[in-house]
């Protein structure tokens, strides 16, 4: 499990809002039985406009999702469904948020 790979959601209650939920965990905690996970929901179901710097709006397969950082969540490895790719380009701006999240800078 890789830092910033991106993950279907298989939870059935938050999956329409969450599709997706991206690893940002560091790779050197590899053997934890959690994760730390962010959700991203599509863009297109924003009603406001979003803090730019705390949920960024990321491309993942062609489509805009929105980072939703406050939402960052532990959940066990076996909950996790088989990688769908990665945000890894988006590093930067994912640690930013959590950055912000965490220091509010």
């Amino acid at each position: 499990m890789a830092q910033f790979t991106v993950y279907r959601n298989r939870n059935a209650r938050t999956r329409a809002t969450f599709p997706l939920l991206v690893d940002v965990q560091s790779d050197l905690l590899e053997e934890l039985q959690t994760r730390v996970v962010i959700p991203l929901t599509k863009a297109t179901a924003l009603t406001r406009k979003p803090v730019d710097q705390l949920t960024p709006i990321l491309k993942f397969e062609n489509e805009a999702y929105l980072l939703v950082t406050p939402q960052l969540a532990g959940m066990a490895r076996k909950e996790l469904a088989a990688p769908s790719g990665t945000l890894a380009e988006h590093r930067d701006v994912i640690l930013g948020a959590m950055d912000f999240l965490l220091t509010g800078f």
